[in-house]
């Protein structure tokens, strides 16, 4: 039995830590797309080129919001699971 305990709790434990590494990487990305935005912003570009470069970061910003949303959903599981 100790095996199967030790078997789960490694996998649940590299559930938290994949978890870990996901929100952490969504939430960089999500500091790039701040970053860039404020930078455009700053600029002083005109409303079109402005509306353009907002428009290349949106997809960027869904995608990060989603891989920081699974890797918390994924530290919960391990956690309750564990």
């Amino acid at each position: 039995m100790g095996i199967i305990t030790d078997a789960k709790g490694t996998t649940m434990e590299m559930l938290i830590w994949i978890g870990t590494l996901m929100s952490c990487v969504g939430l960089a990305a999500l500091i790039w797309c701040i970053l860039t935005v404020w930078k455009a912003r700053r600029a002083g570009l005109s409303d079109d080129a402005l509306r353009d470069r907002v428009r290349k970061v949106v997809p960027v910003n869904a995608g990060a919001l989603m891989l920081s949303i699974l890797g918390l959903m994924l530290i919960v599981v391990g956690i309750l699971l564990g």
